[in-house]
């Protein structure tokens, strides 16, 4: 099964907090999944594709050993997509921290900032063929 996504940006939550793209802060003990994930998309913008992201955040998270993953990365991989999940549509950045997400033609994603005039042309379906879709909601409409 594939995840990833192409052509395709991920709006924020229609109740998302954040007025803009905010840095998701630390914890005392480490950083949050949504932090690993802002560090890599904003770091190597279009590098990573949401596969790509969801397993090295999962690494990082689980501090798996660089000597254990260098040995059984195709299997920790394996392992890892074997399971259900959620897709970056139910990611604290865009449903949180005002981030869209944009996937290029190649299924590598980058970070756009919701206050930003790009965020506008890609929510807003300024680019051909791009398939524009929300992230999911923090709650239950009532």
């Amino acid at each position: 099964m594939e995840w990833n996504y192409y052509n395709t940006f991920i709006t924020v939550s229609k109740d998302c907090p954040a007025e803009r793209g905010i840095v998701p802060p630390e914890k005392k003990s480490g950083k949050t999944k949504p932090g690993i994930e802002y560090e890599l998309v904003f770091n190597h913008p279009y590098g990573y594709t949401q596969e790509d992201v969801l397993f090295e955040t999962h690494v990082r998270h689980k501090d798996v050993p660089e000597e254990e993953l260098s040995a059984r990365r195709n299997d920790i991989r394996s392992a890892f997509f074997s399971k259900p999940m959620a897709c970056l549509r139910a990611s604290m950045l865009p449903k949180k921290y005002g981030w869209g997400l944009h996937f290029n033609a190649e299924g590598k994603v980058a970070l756009v900032a919701r206050e930003s005039a790009e965020y506008d042309h890609y929510a807003n379906g300024g680019e051909e063929g791009l398939k524009v879709v929300a992230a999911m909601r923090n709650s239950k409409e009532k």
